[in-house]
């Protein structure tokens, strides 16, 4: 079995809800993941955007919501997880908002499609602060075990 990553909120390449978004509550999915690889000792969850600005000329990938170090006796988050309610241990990162938290899917134009990435280390980072998604992905560099996705698209009402 693999590491997998779902979320009764939408199914993988399904739309994603209007509360999930800044043109609802702006809060953050439930997620669940299981069959965490043989010796996962800590978590990574980076959810971005690779279609930013614009689908059909995409110019860089926006980060909505960057975690780390979350245990692996964790099995998921609960629906609009605030900062103090994460899983002991958990930190944050920045996202492409510069601050930290969750930023919902609020495309400028078109259909996009928000990637949730979780991996399974076999190390726990260190305090690597607030860090932006290259620093992370660099600090996990050589420690990856497994790796889950689930994509949701939004496009705005008109």
């Amino acid at each position: 079995m693999s590491l997998t990553l779902t979320s009764p909120a939408f199914n993988h390449q399904g739309e994603i809800p209007l509360d999930y978004t800044c043109d609802g509550q702006d809060i953050s999915p439930e997620l669940s993941w299981s069959n965490l690889p043989e010796g996962t000792k800590s978590l990574v969850l980076i959810v971005d955007d690779p279609d930013a600005p614009d689908p059909a000329a995409p110019k860089m990938t926006w980060v909505h919501w960057l975690l780390y170090n979350i245990p692996p006796s964790a099995a998921g988050l609960p629906r609009g997880v605030l900062s103090s309610d994460l899983p002991t241990g958990t930190r944050e990162g920045l996202n492409d908002w510069d601050r930290v938290g969750y930023g919902g899917p609020c495309p400028p134009i078109g259909r996009h499609r928000y990637f949730h990435k979780l991996y399974a280390l076999a190390v726990e980072l260190p305090d690597l602060g607030t860090p932006t998604k290259e620093a992370l992905e660099k600090a996990m560099s050589g420690h990856i075990l497994g790796q889950a996705e689930l994509v949701g698209t939004y496009q705005r009402a008109k």
